[in-house]
């Protein structure tokens, strides 16, 4: 017992102490802050007041100045015989090449264009001269325009007259065949569309000013078409290539999801857009093997179109705290984390 009231009452003394530290320390800082704001005034007016090659700063009373040099220093001199010393410099001023920002890159093809002179024979002698040299005078950069051109896939037929000839032989007809079109019933090769996704996704070229383009170089559309064309190219050619990067994701055992919203502002031909449309994200992480990014859009933020993404997948996804994302089939406990991903 007596123990314990020894104990109370050295806990009681020591908080004690701590306190009236505290206290002391509060009332030094207060001090300092009370100085610095009295300072505050005088440096924002030195800071940002009117200035003058001589400064209107006033020491106080019974203190130097460190700026203020004596007056007998600013006077003039005067002594009963004046001398004038003349001193002579040169300056070297040295010229520096502005550098050129602007260059071709390497690899291109070159166009060499020779230049001779309209006569070589020896205006004095009248004979034969021999060239003793060449130099390239300069260099500049050639831009070909694009060019349209009617692409006409012709397939030739072959008969052997002989067996024609043969009443007994069967009439042995060859034909050539075309390859397929890059899409069917429609006149855009794959030239054409590789400009046209090119231009929309990479160069943000809406495709309403694609066709003015288009008809400038001899393709007449519209833009209705070359929406179709985008549409039909991006699911004959690159969902197989996108169903094959998935199928690589789903292998992986730790995956990123997060999903944003984008409004749709209006559909083709005046047709009402929905208020949002939203864009889900995934994305390996680089310590299993080359970065997989990507894309899915929806018109629903449900968790079944986060179910049929991810179908089959047995991992661990990183995530935000967003509920749909905790009863995933075959999905380990999601760990709520942040995920950025750099579009553009």
């Amino acid at each position: 017992m007596v123990n314990a009231s020894f104990n109370t009452e050295k806990l009681i003394k020591l908080l004690e102490e701590q306190l009236d530290y505290m206290k002391q320390q509060n009332k030094d800082l207060s001090k300092q802050i009370e100085a610095l704001t009295e300072q505050v005034p005088y440096l924002t007016k030195l800071l940002y007041g009117s200035k003058t090659e001589k400064s209107k700063y006033t020491a106080p009373d019974g203190q130097g100045s460190l700026f203020d040099d004596n007056q007998s220093f600013s006077d003039s001199e005067h002594t009963e015989e004046q001398s004038t010393h003349i001193i002579s410099y040169t300056v070297v001023r040295k010229i520096h090449k502005k550098k050129r920002h602007d260059s071709l890159r390497d690899g291109l093809e070159i166009e060499t264009i020779h230049h001779h002179p309209e006569s070589t024979k020896c205006d004095c002698c009248h004979r034969q001269m021999i060239e003793i040299g060449s130099t390239i005078a300069r260099e500049e950069a050639k831009f070909i325009p694009a060019m349209m051109m009617k692409v006409q896939h012709v397939e030739h037929a072959y008969e052997c007259k002989s067996c024609k000839s043969d009443s007994s032989q069967k009439a042995q007809i060859k034909r050539g065949k075309a390859l397929q079109p890059a899409i069917q019933r429609s006149i855009a090769g794959p030239s054409v569309l590789a400009k046209l996704i090119y231009d929309k996704f990479v160069q943000y070229l809406p495709l309403y000013r694609q066709v003015k383009e288009w008809e400038r170089h001899g393709l007449h559309t519209n833009e209705k078409n070359l929406s179709n064309w985008v549409i039909r190219a991006a699911g004959d050619w690159l969902l197989p290539v996108y169903e094959q990067m998935k199928s690589i994701m789903m292998a992986k055992s730790v995956l990123h999801v997060d999903e944003t919203y984008a409004q749709i502002i209006k559909r083709s031909y005046g047709k009402s857009g929905q208020s949002n449309a939203y864009n889900w994200v995934y994305r390996s992480v680089p310590s299993q093997g080359p970065v997989i990014i990507l894309f899915q859009s929806s018109l629903s933020r449900a968790r079944s179109v986060l179910e049929d993404f991810t179908k089959g997948y047995t991992g661990t996804i990183v995530c935000d705290g967003y509920s749909a994302y905790g009863k995933l089939e075959g999905v380990t406990s999601p760990i709520v984390g942040h995920m950025f991903v750099v579009i553009g």
